[in-house]
């Protein structure tokens, strides 16, 4: 079965994220002037809009809690008929808590979903080229 959904495009300014999630590990965009994490990443801190900008290899094994999620019973783009319900979470990271990522909770009951509930995340191989980082 062949992937359907949108498929997340690479730029300038987040290919570095989507390479590194390609091989299966987190890379984010940190500010050398203010320190903090740029995420999602672009071409200027949104904290300090400093440019001096590099990139940070954060590994394989991410955990984070449930910062707010949403739960969508019907499909909002193509392809995510077959998904519904699916929850949508902002993840906080349990070692950066600074550094909040959207992504779906997959293969959990929705009722047992909560605020604060821990994760981990997956990478959901979606075709040859582009890992999706998602919530377990």
């Amino acid at each position: 079965m062949s992937y359907e959904k949108p498929i997340p495009l690479k730029n300038e300014d987040n290919a570095p994220f989507w390479d590194a999630a390609d091989r299966h590990e987190l890379f984010l965009q940190k500010c050398h002037t203010c320190q903090q994490f740029a995420h999602p990443p672009g071409p200027a801190c949104a904290k300090c809009s400093s440019s001096d900008l590099t990139w940070e290899n954060l590994g394989t094994n991410i955990k984070g809690r449930v910062y707010s999620y949403v739960i969508s019973h019907r499909p909002f783009l193509p392809g995510f008929h077959n998904d519904t319900p699916l929850v949508i979470a902002v993840i906080e990271l349990a070692a950066y808590p600074e550094v909040k990522m959207i992504g779906n909770i997959l293969d959990h009951a929705i009722e047992d979903i909560h605020i604060g509930m821990e994760v981990e995340m997956t990478w959901q191989k979606i075709n040859d080229e582009r890992a999706l980082p998602q919530w377990e």
